[in-house]
C-alpha cells in the first residue's frame, strides 16, 4: 500500500528524479517558459514554488538554501533579482501549466510551464489609477469641455450680481 507516499516519483530513482528537477527549474527560472510533460510539469511546480516564494526575502541563507536546490549561480542570480521582483506581491501560484496536447512518438501528455507575470498574453500591464469620481456635480468648464449634449441651465443672476460684474468690467475697460 501506498499510504502517506504522495509526489510522482517519475520512473526514477531519487539522485536522478532531484538532479532532473534542478536542472528543470533551472531552466524554468533562466527561460520562464519550459516544454515537458503534464508529469513533470506538477512535479516542478511543487519544487520551485517554494524556491521562488524564498526568493522574496534576499538574504545570504535564502540565497543558500535556494542554491543548494538550485546548484545554478546564474538561474539564483536570476530568481533573486529579476523573478522576485515581479512576484513580489503574489501571495503564490508564480505558475501556469498550459496543455498542448500529446506528443507524437508515445502519446505522452505534453504541455508548456510558465512563470505567469512573465506571459504577456495573459498579464495585463498594471493601469494607472483612474482620478477619484465624486458623487457631486462637476463643474460648468468641465462639462462645457467634453462637449456633453446635456446642456444645464444657468441660475438666474440676482441683481446685484449683475451690478457688480458690471462695475467690475467698467474698471477693467478704463
Amino acid at each position: 500500500m501506498r499510504h502517506n507516499k504522495k509526489f510522482n516519483h517519475l520512473g526514477r530513482k531519487s539522485a536522478h528524479r532531484k538532479a532532473m528537477l534542478s536542472n528543470m527549474a533551472s531552466s524554468l527560472i533562466l527561460h520562464k517558459r519550459i516544454t515537458t510533460t503534464v508529469a513533470k510539469a506538477k512535479a516542478l511546480r511543487s519544487y520551485v514554488e517554494p524556491l521562488i516564494t524564498r526568493s522574496k526575502d534576499d538574504s545570504t541563507h535564502q540565497r543558500r538554501v535556494v542554491f543548494s536546490h538550485l546548484q545554478n549561480k546564474q538561474a539564483v542570480t536570476e530568481l533573486f533579482r529579476e523573478v522576485a521582483q515581479k512576484i513580489g506581491d503574489r501571495p503564490g501560484g508564480y505558475t501556469r501549466i498550459l496543455k498542448t496536447g500529446t506528443r507524437i512518438g508515445d502519446a505522452a501528455d505534453m504541455c508548456i510551464i510558465e512563470l505567469v507575470d512573465y506571459n504577456t498574453t495573459y498579464v495585463k500591464e498594471t493601469a494607472k489609477p483612474a482620478a477619484k469620481k465624486t458623487r457631486r456635480a462637476g463643474s460648468k468648464a468641465k462639462k462645457a469641455e467634453t462637449g456633453s449634449a446635456n446642456v444645464v441651465a444657468e441660475e438666474p443672476k440676482s441683481e446685484n450680481q449683475d451690478s457688480e460684474n458690471a462695475t467690475s468690467t467698467d474698471e477693467k475697460a478704463e
